[in-house]
């Protein structure tokens, strides 16, 4: 736990992934969308990928990947910031985190 802990400390927004979930690779196009610039964690490219995966779990992740964090707290994985995105709070917690300052809801 402690791993992830210090790996989403004082980051916006962290998205841990594998280089090859599609679903991974959707949300983080989503959030990059918005101007956010996440940082984002390929857990199969790392050494201790499969460590954070099992923090991961414990924190209640259905799958492991895409796990998102947003402002030090999780959100979930797909359908969580998909429901967040379909109810317009995503950007608000974008903006919250400091994500991203401004957002025109015209682009």
């Amino acid at each position: 736990m402690d791993v992830v802990t210090g790996l989403v400390a004082e980051k916006p927004v962290v998205i841990f992934s594998k280089s090859s979930c599609c679903m991974s690779h959707s949300i983080n196009s989503l959030i990059c969308s918005f101007g956010a610039n996440p940082t984002v964690y390929e857990l199969d490219q790392i050494p201790n990928g499969r460590q954070i995966e099992r923090a991961l779990l414990q924190l209640g992740c259905q799958s492991s990947v895409p796990a998102v964090f947003i402002g030090q707290e999780f959100i979930g994985g797909a359908n969580e910031v998909m429901s967040l995105q379909v109810r317009n709070e995503l950007v608000p917690l974008l903006i919250k985190s400091k994500a991203i300052w401004i957002w025109n809801k015209s682009k």
